[in-house]
């Protein structure tokens, strides 16, 4: 007689499909014009506050569609290599666009030595990292709970709380992606848990007030959670690469309208 195999219960953290809104290229093209409306505002016009607001809708968006990459991906590697890479290209220009520039990065004059200036000007500018850094280590984590490595997944978690005053959206960004991932293809749950920690997230701050209360501007950032949870058909196509490429192009579209300025 055969021995009785044991029953094991399913690792809930391997989801095969996806319950949420599906039309990631609809979203990633909503996070990138949201993206570029932030940033536009940040650098040319801070007087209109709501164009910080709009691009609170971004960040959650990307993260999303990180949790999906990490159910529907075929090849981890290309998939993660594609954000390392349009963080190395991205980010010095990042550094300049977005006002992140150091003293540091100038310490050598291109003059004098044109190679260690460049070299000096790209390693200065990661004091402050690009946001591919927070959705790789989003995505590392992921996947980390998919194949059950919990002690990668907990180190990963001591490397995130060690870096967060670097990493962009520090860890509760990063907590965020995962958020998504555990619960992408359970509706009812994802829905409460993540609006909950998004709330908690932005009534952090003062910034705003309104019936009594203090929040943050990263309280708009629940607005994206519309865009996520209910469901669109657009059947958008448009190549990975215009969405990963956008991130540095528009950033050197930032620069050269400040250089413009500059010699106007």
């Amino acid at each position: 007689m055969a021995p009785r195999k044991r029953s094991a219960l399913a690792w809930p953290f391997a989801p095969k499909d996806v319950a949420l809104n599906k039309d990631t290229n609809l979203l990633k093209l909503i996070a990138m014009i949201t993206m570029l409306i932030d940033h536009t505002g940040k650098m040319f016009f801070a007087q209109y506050h709501f164009m910080r607001v709009i691009g609170r809708l971004a960040f959650p968006i990307f993260a999303y569609c990180i949790a999906v990459g990490c159910v529907y991906s075929r090849n981890r590697m290309k998939y993660l290599s594609r954000i390392v890479l349009m963080g190395l290209v991205s980010q010095p220009f990042y550094a300049v666009a977005l006002a992140h520039s150091t003293p540091q990065m100038y310490a050598i004059r291109f003059a004098d030595n044109p190679l260690a200036s460049a070299l000096n000007f790209y390693l200065q500018s990661w004091a402050t990292p690009n946001i591919m850094w927070t959705l790789a280590l989003g995505l590392l984590m992921c996947w980390a709970l998919r194949d059950r490595q919990i002690p990668c997944f907990l180190a990963l978690a001591l490397i995130v709380w060690k870096v967060q005053g670097s990493v962009n959206y520090g860890w509760k960004g990063v907590a965020l992606i995962v958020l998504f991932y555990l619960f992408i293809n359970r509706l009812w749950l994802s829905l409460p848990v993540v609006l909950s920690y998004m709330i908690w997230w932005g009534m952090q701050g003062g910034s705003y007030h309104m019936f009594g209360l203090s929040f943050g501007l990263q309280i708009f950032a629940v607005l994206a959670l519309f865009f996520i949870y209910i469901p669109t058909w657009s059947n958008l196509r448009i190549n990975k690469w215009v969405f990963y490429l956008f991130y540095p192009a528009h950033m050197i579209g930032i620069m050269l309208i400040q250089f413009a300025m500059r010699l106007g």
